[in-house]
């Protein structure tokens, strides 16, 4: 995605959001947060993402005097904002409906993705897969997670998140769009390049998919293997 659909983001400024998926019925509310980093006395601005299409901008909301300002298609009370502190920003989305699910961004590349849905969402399938004996000849080798069996209902908005050892991974890693498949369900491609030394210490590799609270996660390793 381009940086050029989120103005004012700055390069050394960072910014989070959480949770990374959120899931809720139809009729119910939405809260997604926002931290601007360093940045104080600013405003927070959001923006709504439909897979496969471009960013919409949400509204603005400013905090020195608490104004509000919406982009084409949104308004209150649907779409409300609120702050914490200077850089602690809140978006609330009421009365969810299918049409709002979505990945919502505030001024960064790693958004919320908002699930609305009418029933429980299926567990999603994970297969992991090592890297290939070719991989191996070189100093870096790549890990392969499937995520399958993602309901119609998801959209396919599932979070993907690695580990290695127990511990978060987010460098080297490289996950595809969601693709829709003939049954209606979405699946979606994980990459993790490693160090082949680190597959040679017997290193364990996990990888997690979340739909909000249901998720479903697959452990690698080289003894775990034939190779």
């Amino acid at each position: 995605m381009s940086s050029s659909y989120f103005p004012g983001v700055s390069g050394v400024t960072v910014v989070t959001q959480k949770p990374p998926v959120v899931t809720v019925r139809k009729g119910e509310t939405a809260t997604m947060d926002c931290n601007l980093g360093t940045v104080e006395n600013s405003a927070a601005r959001w923006y709504k993402q439909v897979p496969g299409g471009v960013p919409q901008y949400v509204l603005f909301r400013y905090n020195g005097d608490n104004r509000v300002f919406y982009g084409s298609g949104f308004s209150s009370p649907k779409f409300t904002s609120n702050h914490q502190s200077k850089s602690d920003y809140r978006l609330i989305i009421n009365n969810v409906e299918d049409a709002d699910s979505a990945v919502y961004y505030c001024q960064t590349h790693d958004g919320t993705k908002l699930i609305v849905t009418d029933g429980d969402l299926a567990t999603p399938a994970v297969t992991l897969f090592p890297p290939s004996t070719e991989d191996l000849k070189s100093s870096r080798a790549t890990l392969v997670c499937l995520a399958s069996n993602l309901s119609q209902r998801s959209k396919g908005l599932a979070d993907v998140s690695w580990m290695s050892n127990g511990e978060s991974v987010t460098e080297d890693v490289s996950t595809s769009p969601a693709e829709q498949q003939p049954d209606k369900t979405f699946k979606i491609s994980s990459y993790l390049t490693i160090q082949t030394a680190e597959w040679d210490k017997d290193v364990v590799f996990t990888c997690k998919v979340s739909l909000g609270s249901t998720f479903s996660e697959k452990e690698i390793r080289k003894t775990s293997c034939s190779l």
